[in-house]
C-alpha cells in the first residue's frame, strides 16, 4: 500500500510515522508513507493557501489550487488510475472499523489534512471520494484525524501485526467488544484470574470468551447489538446476566 498526506504541518507526523507498529510495517515494506506540505504547490510567490471567504464570516478558507495541483501531482505518480482521496473533516462519515477494513484493501491513499475555518467547496466535490470524520467533535486541523484513520488501517495489512489473530479478535471486527484480558501473576493482591482461563480446556475457555465479549458489548455498547438477532446462545446469556444482577426482565 502507497499512502500520501497533504498537510500545512509534516512535523506532526514525524513521531507517529517513526514509531511502533507504524515503523515496523514500512521497515517490513508493507506501506510506504509521504507526508508533503501542500504550500509548496501554491502558484502565488508568497506561497498562501487560504483566503477570506465569500460572503463574509469568521476565520480563513483553503484555496483550492494548491490542494488540486498537488492531488493532480500524487495522481500522476500513482500505479493506479483513481487512488482513494480522503478529506478529514467534521461532515464526514464516522469513522468504524468496517471502514478501515475497507480502505485497508486499496492500494494507494491520499489524505488531506485541513486547517483554518474549512474547505473551498470545489475541493470536496471534485476531487474527493471519501470524506471522514474521527468523532462528533472538533479538531484544529485534520492531522490528528490521519493519523488516527492511517493507523487503524496499516495494522491491517498482511504481516504488519506479530500474530496474525489478533486484528481478527480486535473490539469491533467481530461487531463486539473484546473479552477480558488477564497475564502472569494468577493471583495479584488477592485479585483472581478466572479459574476457565487457567483450566487449559480449550473449548471451556473460548465458550467463556465469546459469552464475556457478548456481555461487555451487551452493558457497555448495547447500540452494537441488534437485539432481534441474537443466536439462542446470547439470548440465555442475557437472561442469566439480568437475573443475577436484578435487572427487571419485562
Amino acid at each position: 500500500m502507497k499512502i500520501d498526506v497533504l498537510t500545512l504541518f509534516p512535523e506532526m507526523f514525524t513521531g507517529v510515522l517513526g514509531s511502533s507498529i507504524l515503523k515496523k510495517a514500512q521497515e517490513k515494506q508493507a506501506v510506504t508513507i509521504h507526508v508533503t506540505n501542500f504550500r509548496t504547490f501554491s502558484d502565488n510567490k508568497h506561497q498562501t493557501v487560504d483566503d477570506y471567504p465569500y460572503g463574509g464570516g469568521a476565520g480563513m478558507v483553503l484555496k483550492p489550487q494548491p490542494i488540486f495541483d498537488a492531488v493532480s501531482h500524487l495522481k500522476r505518480q500513482s500505479t493506479i488510475s483513481n487512488p482513494r482521496v480522503i478529506l478529514l473533516c467534521p461532515q464526514g462519515e464516522v469513522f468504524n472499523q468496517k471502514k478501515a477494513e475497507t480502505l485497508s484493501k486499496e492500494e494507494h491513499l491520499i489524505f488531506i489534512c485541513g486547517h483554518y475555518e474549512g474547505y473551498d467547496e470545489r475541493i470536496r466535490t471534485h476531487i474527493v471520494t471519501d470524506e471522514i470524520s474521527i468523532g462528533d467533535y472538533v479538531l484544529t486541523g485534520g492531522e490528528l484525524g490521519a493519523m488516527v484513520v492511517i493507523d487503524s488501517v496499516v495494522r491491517l495489512l498482511e504481516k504488519v501485526l506479530g500474530n496474525h489473530v489478533s486484528a481478527k479478535e480486535d473490539s469491533h471486527t467481530t461487531g463486539r467488544l473484546e473479552y477480558p484480558q488477564y497475564t502472569r501473576p494468577a493471583d495479584f493482591r488477592g485479585m483472581k484470574v478466572p479459574d476457565v482461563l487457567l483450566s487449559g480446556n480449550h473449548q471451556m475457555i473460548e465458550e467463556w470468551r465469546k459469552m464475556q465479549s457478548f456481555l461487555r458489548t451487551y452493558t457497555r455498547r448495547p447500540d452494537l447489538l441488534d437485539l432481534s438477532c441474537l443466536t439462542e446462545e446470547e439470548q440465555y446469556w442475557m437472561k442469566k446476566f439480568k437475573l443475577e444482577n436484578g435487572i427487571d426482565m419485562t
